[in-house]
């Protein structure tokens, strides 16, 4: 117990001392490419949403409220102006932030909030324009229904689709029942239009008594989600209590199993959650972590930087403060590497930008941006 006490100590100073330096500090080999790791920004306070702007000026959303502009350099502005009131509640707060796909005519951003409202709180989705005076006409175009009270499993990535429509993930609200209740909104994946409306293919559009959003059901807190541009496949993972953490390929209609058939393990007494862990009407994980490392955020990375990790997805981890590489083969995943443990802190997102390296936000009071990039790029 003592050892395990010193060398949490030693890796809380490596981590301070790295994150009080601005420059490159850290030389790293993988088990497949080398890479560095540099500071871009500090200063925020628990960022949860990172979007590129075709200037290649970052938006980031914070939990407590706020939207800021980062600049390549690390410049961080003051918060935007417009923003309407929203509920930092346990969990939920400002979360996730996108760009529409025709961002640059017609300047929409899309953020995913905590919104209250007859019977608690619950993930709402609203749009505005962005502008340099902050954001004008914002409305918010959809509210996950019902409401509940407490202060987990909001889920709210977001992802536009190649057809222009949007994906927004939520979490169970920490109602287990909802995850197998088509009736309610939390515990799925929904698929929208741009405006908020339903697309008329989802796959229950037609069914009674079910929310017609529903895309895909049986989650438990989907935290991450991105799209293969190479296969056009999409992964999503969402977090399991002490086990059953999961990457899923998500397609339309299918049953994620939560909480009825779940590689989960419950917090206190360590016992099954559900029936069992497969079923053939469940789809099953494409890869599960038990103990599970708390995932946040989810890339998969295509660009040319980092030629050998080209197809692999990257999830970070809240609980174990680390970097998930993922390697893919067809619809699994068939190896992880575990990255940057204890160096940066909790990895809330994860995202590749335009100049092809890897970008990562930590969940903290003094959060930063930081990259990933090749030896003496």
């Amino acid at each position: 117990m003592v050892l395990t006490r010193r060398r949490a100590v030693i890796s809380a100073a490596l981590t301070a001392l790295f994150l009080s330096l601005n420059s490159v500090v850290l030389a790293i080999d993988s088990q497949a490419q080398q890479f560095e790791l540099e500071i871009v920004a500090r200063g925020l306070d628990h960022p949860w949403g990172l979007a590129f702007l075709p200037d290649t000026r970052m938006l980031v959303s914070e939990r407590s409220g706020n939207l800021r502009v980062v600049t390549p350099t690390g410049e961080v502005s003051e918060p935007l102006n417009g923003l309407p009131s929203l509920r930092e509640v346990g969990q939920g707060g400002l979360m996730d932030v996108v760009l529409h796909p025709q961002f640059e005519h017609n300047q929409w951003i899309y953020l995913t909030y905590a919104g209250s409202g007859s019977g608690g709180h619950g993930t709402e989705l609203m749009r505005a324009h962005f502008g340099t005076d902050g954001l004008t006409d914002v409305e918010t175009i959809f509210r996950a229904l019902p409401k509940f009270g407490g202060g987990r499993h909001f889920g709210s990535r977001l992802l536009f689709l190649p057809d222009g429509t949007l994906l927004l993930t939520l979490g169970d609200r920490g109602h287990r029942p909802n995850g197998q209740n088509l009736g309610t909104h939390p515990g799925s994946i929904l698929r929208l239009n741009d405006d908020g409306s339903v697309p008329i293919d989802n796959p229950f559009v037609a069914f009674d008594g079910v929310r017609p959003e529903i895309y895909s059901f049986g989650h438990r807190n989907v935290q991450g989600i991105a799209i293969a541009a190479a296969t056009g496949k999409v992964w999503s993972h969402e977090h399991g209590p002490q086990g059953g953490g999961e990457v899923n390929q998500l397609k339309p209609g299918l049953n994620y199993g939560w909480a009825d058939i779940t590689y989960g393990r419950n917090y206190v007494t360590g016992t099954r959650i559900g029936r069992g862990e497969t079923s053939e009407q469940v789809a099953p994980p494409a890869y599960q972590w038990t103990p599970s490392i708390a995932p946040s955020g989810l890339a998969v990375y295509d660009g040319d930087k980092f030629p050998h990790w080209r197809g692999n997805l990257f999830a970070g981890s809240l609980k174990f403060r680390m970097l998930s590489r993922l390697v893919v083969d067809g619809d699994q995943i068939v190896h992880e590497e575990r990255l940057l443990g204890d160096v940066l802190g909790r990895i809330r997102d994860v995202r590749q930008g335009p100049d092809g390296y890897l970008y990562l936000m930590t969940d903290s009071r003094d959060g930063v941006i930081a990259r990933l990039r090749p030896p003496d790029d």
